[in-house]
């Protein structure tokens, strides 16, 4: 399968480090098409991975993962254009606000989220909710924490999400999914991130995640 990945951190390395191990057509988009950690990137994934633009990404894949920072989240995918129309994106980013330092505040406030304003965008595109909750190592293998524990997901399109699922299930391993409901629903799993940020300084450790526990 083609896939764009948009954004050149940790996180979009990572997803897109799992996804040519799977045996996906990987293209990473940037902001300019001669992006240096991009390049670098294609360069060690080898035939599977190749570089651009967001537009170029975008273009590229049948399916795409948004890994930007959140501060440029919206310049970011309004630069792809309709390149993204009637396709899957699954928005791992966070309204993080850095401006103040740590920890961060979210820029979205608790009446609005970046999925949403995501969504408000790219109103032809079904964004999909998930994998903003933890670590990247952890998104990419849910097995790398022993027991059970929870992924969850937020969208307005049914078969978006059901085909989403699909992915955390069978590429990285989620065994316990939960559908929130519609794209508001990620103001939940976005304000979650203050505590996530405090317990990763109260544990000295990204190794963790939560179980929902009925």
């Amino acid at each position: 399968m083609k896939i764009a990945v948009l954004g050149t951190g940790m996180v979009g390395t990572t997803i897109a480090d799992k996804l040519v191990a799977l045996g996906h057509e990987v293209r990473m988009g940037a902001r300019s098409a001669d992006n240096e950690k991009a390049k670098a990137w294609a360069a060690a994934a080898g035939s599977k991975g190749s570089q651009g633009t967001f537009a170029d990404a975008a273009a590229f894949g049948e399916l795409a993962f948004n890994c930007t920072l959140g501060a440029g989240t919206l310049d970011a995918v309004r630069s792809v254009g309709s390149a993204l129309d009637g396709k899957i994106l699954v928005d791992i980013s966070n309204p993080l606000d850095f401006s103040a330092g740590m920890p961060p505040t979210l820029f979205s406030g608790n009446t609005d989220s970046l999925g949403e304003q995501l969504q408000r965008a790219l109103p032809n595109v079904k964004v999909v909710k998930a994998l903003n909750t933890i670590n990247c190592q952890i998104m990419v293998d849910a097995g790398r924490l022993k027991g059970e524990h929870d992924v969850f997901m937020s969208g307005n399109d049914k078969e978006a999400k059901g085909r989403v699922a699909e992915i955390l299930r069978g590429w990285f391993g989620w065994k316990s999914v939960i559908d929130l409901g519609d794209i508001s629903t990620a103001r939940g799993t976005e304000s979650y991130l203050p505590l996530w940020v405090r317990l990763w300084g109260a544990l000295g450790t990204a190794d963790f995640n939560i179980k929902i526990v009925r």
